[in-house]
């Protein structure tokens, strides 16, 4: 009897839906707003440590950086919801096929790309 599995497990070569880079990239916005969160949190505690630390944290706030890292920990939410909302959706037994799924995955990185610009035109 032969063996039918896959002999070739090259990563590079396999390729793979969209429903599953979508997958992938909710996993990995999860793990980068939790580290995001850190950097935000430790920003809040700064500003509320007193005047020289408001004055710091409002210093870092303002710098090319700041902006930047705020920018991204945005972006990584609304990655994060616009997939979290398409789950939901599925929940709900709404688009469970497999063209539902393309067609969600679709629309979440559609509204992942609006809202890039709106939350770059905000925070710059």
């Amino acid at each position: 009897m032969k063996d039918k599995r896959p002999v070739n497990l090259d990563i590079g070569t396999i390729s793979l839906p969209i429903t599953a880079y979508t997958s992938i990239l909710h996993r990995a916005s999860g793990v980068f707003l939790a580290a995001g969160m850190a950097v935000l949190f430790w920003l809040l505690g700064t500003s509320l440590s007193g005047p020289e630390g408001f004055e710091q944290a409002k210093e870092c706030l303002s710098s090319f950086w700041g902006k930047l890292v705020v920018w991204a920990v945005l972006v990584g939410l609304s990655y994060h919801a616009a997939a979290g909302v398409k789950h939901l959706v599925m929940d709900a037994g709404i688009g469970e096929s497999m063209e539902g799924g393309e067609t969600g995955s679709k629309l979440v990185l559609a509204a992942t790309a609006i809202l890039v610009v709106l939350t770059g035109l905000w925070v710059w």
